[in-house]
């Protein structure tokens, strides 16, 4: 299994902040209070990944949630893999990622989003960013935090 990211997390933190708020500026609603405890760990730890498969129940639930508010793919209409490209000039996914993306984990495949978000070579990024522009406008309601 993949690594969830703490960026990701803390996004997820920052998401449910935002959906339930502290009613008293101290207390934290359930979710929050998970993530907090794994972004606390991760901080003290010094680590920058909390692995997906031993995440505790409440806090991988509460990611999840923040998860699926995300649009699900980085594709834009334009796939070279099928061209031929080892990687594809559109999205920046390598062919094997467009091939295995439906039965991918989320946290591989938040891994492969951080990935081309950090590379930012793919057309999406530059060329063509008002199409993942919109794509992502239609596809997700509220995402809190940095794709």
């Amino acid at each position: 299994m993949a690594g969830i990211h703490i960026t990701d997390i803390e996004a997820a933190i920052n998401f449910w902040r935002g959906r339930r708020p502290s009613p008293d500026g101290v207390s934290l609603a359930p979710e929050t209070r998970a993530l907090a405890e794994v972004y606390a760990l991760l901080v003290y730890h010094r680590e920058s990944e909390a692995d997906e498969a031993t995440m505790p129940p409440k806090a991988y639930a509460a990611w999840k949630a923040w998860y699926d508010t995300t649009p699900d793919t980085p594709c834009i209409a334009i796939c070279s893999t099928s061209q031929g490209d080892d990687i594809c000039k559109g999205c920046g996914r390598s062919f094997d990622e467009v091939q295995h993306w439906p039965g991918m984990s989320p946290g591989e495949k938040r891994a492969t989003w951080r990935r081309i978000t950090l590379e930012a070579s793919a057309w999406r990024f530059d060329r063509y960013a008002e199409r993942a522009a919109e794509n992502r406008g239609a596809a997700e309601p509220s995402v809190a935090g940095g794709q």
